[in-house]
């Protein structure tokens, strides 16, 4: 056995598995949220940012629009936006970029500062209490400087309100006092692109939306851009892959280049340890199918969710308070984390009585599908 000094993640993915199975901690044995074992934070398919992500995208991130993959529509629009304000020499118009995590928006935005050749900050909405942080980030601007706010939806009423003179007029009301002395001052803000992110466009409100020139919806990726994704990635990383190794990885990443990045990441210390370093078509699915992340980019929280409602509930239909009690899952986690993806690829329905498995859960399952009773039995 390795030292847990000096193991490597794959030595470490696998001891911990085999503590899970000795305690019983599997397939058949449910983990609440409060034990750890399904949080978002620490699924290995989640599309949301997890501990040691940041350091890495750092180093897969493409620099410039041409570099990025995928998300054709959108690369479009803004390159035409881009062109034209470098041959105006003016800032880029307001931008909201708006999907899914994982997807890219992040990168988009370090994207547009590199081609405008300007500045980059970036801050995001939690991060803003006090209206002097808001002041003092605007002030602190330089000239078509690009200001990166992620997770917009999450930002103070009263914050938001300080941004629309600022993004529509660059100027900033301040004031100065308290009581009848009070006064207002009018601070100059030197144009700059404002960029900012949500995983919820829907929570914006209206005046914050108008604000914007330029929307851009990311979407989920398909298998083919994924296995480009992959290979670029490993090419980074000097991982040794062939053409079939990516695409095994690409089809089990929830069409996410954030999932598909981490995959491989867990797939190159497997292929390290067992495959002399090489990632082929075998080895991936070795490695996959270790960590338990199955065909569709299943991991066992998504088979639990499905076996519960067929096995449980006849497939359905199902109300989210009493799936979240079977479960012992948060419903705002099985709502916003688990079911969207089940949904889209049509796995799961929703429907006004309750949740429901389609035939490719049954299928997927390995269950026979009951058959529905007749007018004639």
């Amino acid at each position: 056995m390795i030292a847990s000094a000096t193991a490597s993640p794959y030595a470490r993915v696998r001891m911990d598995f085999e503590q899970k199975r000795k305690m019983g901690i599997g397939a058949a044995a449910p983990r609440s949220a409060g034990e750890g074992g399904s949080s978002e934070s620490e699924r290995l398919v989640s599309a949301g940012r997890v501990d040691d992500d940041d350091a890495v995208e750092l180093k897969l991130r493409p620099k410039r629009l041409a570099e990025f993959i995928g998300q054709t529509k959108a690369k479009e629009q803004l390159a035409i936006a881009l062109e034209a304000a470098k041959s105006r020499g003016e800032a880029l118009d307001h931008v909201l970029l708006f999907g899914p995590p994982g997807l890219g928006k992040t990168t988009l935005a370090t994207i547009i500062a590199n081609e405008l050749g300007v500045g980059f900050q970036q801050t995001s909405g939690p991060a803003l209490q006090v209206q002097g942080d808001m002041a003092a980030i605007l002030t602190n601007l330089k000239a078509r400087q690009v200001l990166f706010l992620d997770e917009i939806h999450r930002l103070q009423p009263v914050m938001e309100e300080k941004l629309y003179t600022a993004l529509e007029d660059y100027q900033l009301d301040i004031m100065i006092g308290t009581g009848p002395s009070a006064r207002t001052h009018v601070m100059r803000i030197d144009p700059f692109t404002f960029v900012a992110a949500t995983t919820r466009p829907g929570l914006l409100s209206s005046p914050l939306r108008s604000r914007f020139g330029i929307l851009l919806r990311l979407e989920f990726y398909t298998d083919d851009e994924l296995r480009w994704v992959v290979e670029r990635s490993a090419e980074v990383l000097g991982v040794p892959i062939d053409r079939d190794g990516a695409a095994e990885i690409a089809v089990r990443s929830r069409g996410t280049p954030r999932i598909a990045n981490r995959l491989l990441r867990r797939v190159r210390d497997y292929a390290e340890v067992r495959a002399e370093g090489k990632i082929d078509r075998p080895t991936a699915m070795a490695a996959l199918e270790m960590l338990e992340v199955d065909a569709h980019g299943f991991d066992e929280l998504d088979r639990r969710l499905l076996r519960t409602i067929i096995e449980k509930y006849d497939g359905g239909p199902v109300g989210l308070n009493t799936l979240a009690a079977a479960l012992a899952e948060e419903q705002d986690a099985l709502e916003e984390v688990y079911e969207p993806f089940l949904i889209q690829i049509g796995f799961l329905d929703r429907t006004p009585r309750g949740r429901v498995a389609t035939r490719l859960a049954y299928e997927h399952l390995g269950i026979e599908m009951p058959r529905k009773p007749t007018l004639f039995g």
